[in-house]
Formats: C-alpha cells, structure tokens, sequence
C-alpha cells in the first residue's frame, strides 16, 4: 500500500472542481463577486475617463497650437505698472521666425447695453482696441458677422468676444452698445477664444476708432505673436529685449498653452485620490470573498471529509478551494472590467472626448482580482486542508 501514489488533478479538472463548488451557492457567489467587480469598475472607469479626458486636452493642445506667446507689461522698478511701446507690435514683427503678430489695448471705457444704464454697470466686459492681425494669430473665429477691417476699424464699430455677446443678450450681429458716451454698431461675434480668455469677455474696436472717439493712447497692453514651432523657446528668449530693449525686465512673456499642460497634468492628483477609493472598494469585495470561503469551508465539512477518505490529499483539497476563491474573484473581476469600460464609453461619448480605456488598466484590474482571490482564499484553503477525514465525518 505505500507504493500507491494519488492521483493528479489536471488544470481542467481544477478548473471543473472548482465551478462546480461556486454553482451549488449561486446567489453568495453573485453577492461576493459584486464587491470584486464594484471595486474594479471603479478603477478602470476613473482611469479610462481620467485618460479620455487628457487625450481630449492634449489634442486641444495640437489643436491650438504651442507656438503662440503672450507679451504683457510687468512693473517698472518702483512698483508702477509699466507700458509697452507703442511700437511693439512692428518690432515683433521684425523676429525672423515670426509668422504673425496681433494685440490688443485697454481703453479707458465701460460698455453698457443702452444709455440708461448705470454707468458703473459694465457686466465684467473689457472695452480693448484690436489690431487686424489679431484673430489670424490667436487662431479665434468669427461665429456671426465679420471682424474688423482698414475700414470698420476707422468708425464706431465693435465686434464682442463669445462671453460678452452672452452677457450682452447678443446672439446675431446688429444693434448698437454704449461705448465712452456714444453708440458703437455690433457687426461681429467671436467664437470662444481657447487660448485667450480675456478675449472672450471683452469688447473689441478698431486701433483707430479707439484712439479717436475713446481717448486710445495706442500702447498695447497684450501682444500675441506665432512662430515655427521649433523656436518656440529661441523667440521667447529674445521677445522682452525686443519689445522693450531699454528696460526688458518690464515686459512678461507666457505661453498660453502650459496652463493647458499644466492642467493635464493636475488630473493625475485627482486620479489617485478617486483609486485610492476604488482600491478601497476592491479591498472590501476580498474581504467578502475570503468570508465566503470561509463559510463555505464550514458547511461543506462533510464532502472534505468524503474526499479525503476517498483518497484525495491535502494538497488536492487546497488546490480546489483556492480555485475556487480564484474563480470567484475573476468572475467579478471579469464583470468589473465590462462595467468600467463601458462607463469610460458612455461618459466619453457624451462628453464628446475620444473614449480611452488603457490596455495597461485592463491587465492590471484583471491581475489585481487574481491577486485578491489568493489572498482571499489561501487562509480558507488551508484550513478546509488540515481537516482530517475523521473529524470532518464526526460533524455530520
């Protein structure tokens, strides 16, 4: 008799044990495996949306374009706001990588939607004199009506940003707003301005009708400029010595795509804090799974004992409640991957972003439920292992 060796179970019949065990308690199964797939869906749809929404800003980015730089007045040596020369812009213009240049320039005037309005009343909108070049540069559209010209930008005419049109109760060209004491006709609206906000709350008039009906003193207050995309950095090393070569230490240049980069970046904090809570919800699921075994172990003493007096090892009874832990923890694992993709799909979709689920997120959800369902089943395999084939009977 000792030469007798056990019999081995294959991976199918492991597998097969295993199913058969979690079938003859389906509804526990379910209820057990729904923490796993709560705590996964969690994770995968923070990730994927997480992903979804920094492919959509970094493709608004490209978009947009990195290439445009802003040149704004500092402060002068003793705390004073300083001015930019009138003759900015042309000496911008002048950088050989530069493709075009527009600014724009605060104009001491509030706009009101008629002349009975307070004049303190000015619903946040910014009255600013526009170069021509000014759109082609910034990369911003005309929704309705057109944008200035040698012409219109002789005469009372403005053409409002998206956000001061909405203020304005604007929705077409036509009609007229009070301006420094006199109507000005509304003969265009911008679309929003992505890389230039102040644009989009501001109403914007010709550098000469600015200058002759406003009190305009001609000095920019904003420059935009764009250049080829390889000396980006080459040009911004040069634009404050260019602008002002008396005092560049006045002069502030930005570009406004880092706030962008900046803000694609920021997300990754806010991602780790919504997995740390999905980690806790998968934490919790493990648990319940481990609880499951646990009491499965104990109502199934008398099919242990069964076994172990038919001849099947220790060995071959851990192996089979540890498969089963496994299975159990893949089949919600499974089912959380299905949920949280489909959440990054639907949320994507109707945010209108590119759907993004990472493969890397799918692999890792699926190995961390494999990881769970070890942990949560080893302690419950042993012990349904060290029962001997006596004591596991005597219960029955």
């Amino acid at each position: 008799m000792s030469g007798l060796v056990p019999a081995r179970l294959s991976g199918a019949d492991v597998v097969r044990v295993g199913l058969g065990g979690l079938r003859s308690r389906p509804t526990r199964v379910v209820l057990s495996a729904l923490g796993i797939a709560i705590g996964i869906a969690t994770m995968v749809s923070v990730i994927g949306i997480s992903s979804s929404s920094k492919e959509e800003l970094l493709r608004r980015i490209d978009r947009l374009g990195t290439n445009l730089l802003t040149v704004a007045p500092g402060d002068t040596l003793y705390g004073d706001e300083a001015k930019l020369p009138e003759s900015a812009v042309e000496m911008v213009a002048r950088i050989g990588p530069v493709t075009s240049v527009g600014a724009t320039g605060n104009v001491n005037a509030s706009m009101r939607r008629t002349d009975r309005i307070p004049e303190e009343v000015t619903s946040g909108i910014a009255v600013q004199a526009a170069g021509g070049e000014l759109l082609e540069t910034v990369g911003v559209g005309v929704r309705h009506g057109t944008w200035l010209n040698a012409g219109t930008g002789r005469y009372p005419a403005v053409v409002l940003g998206a956000e001061a049109a909405k203020r304005m109760g604007f929705d077409r060209v036509g009609g007229q707003v009070w301006i420094g004491g006199r109507w000005f006709s509304v003969i265009g609206i911008l679309a929003p301005a992505e890389l230039a906000p102040e644009i989009d709350r501001s109403a914007l008039v010709g550098w000469d009708a600015a200058e002759r009906y406003l009190g305009f003193d001609r000095h920019p207050t904003m420059v935009y400029e764009r250049s080829a995309d390889g000396a980006v950095e080459d040009v911004r090393e040069v634009l404050a010595r260019t602008v002002n070569p008396e005092s560049p230490e006045e002069v502030q240049v930005s570009r406004p795509s880092d706030a962008l980069e900046a803000k694609a970046a920021a997300a990754g904090a806010f991602t780790n804090l919504l997995l740390g809570l999905g980690a806790v919800a998968l934490l919790v699921g493990g648990v319940g799974v481990a609880n499951t075994m646990v009491i499965s172990v104990l109502e199934r003493r008398r099919e242990i004992g069964l076994r172990r007096s038919l001849g099947a090892t220790r060995g071959q009874v851990r192996v089979q409640f540890l498969a089963e832990s496994l299975l159990l923890s893949a089949f919600g694992g499974v089912v959380g991957v299905v949920l949280g993709a489909g959440v990054t799909i639907g949320f994507a979709v109707y945010r209108g972003w590119p759907p993004v689920v990472p493969s890397w997120a799918l692999g890792g959800a699926l190995g961390a439920t494999l990881v769970i369902g070890t942990v949560a089943g080893l302690y419950p395999a042993m012990r349904a292992a060290r029962l001997a084939p006596t004591e596991a009977l005597a219960t029955v």
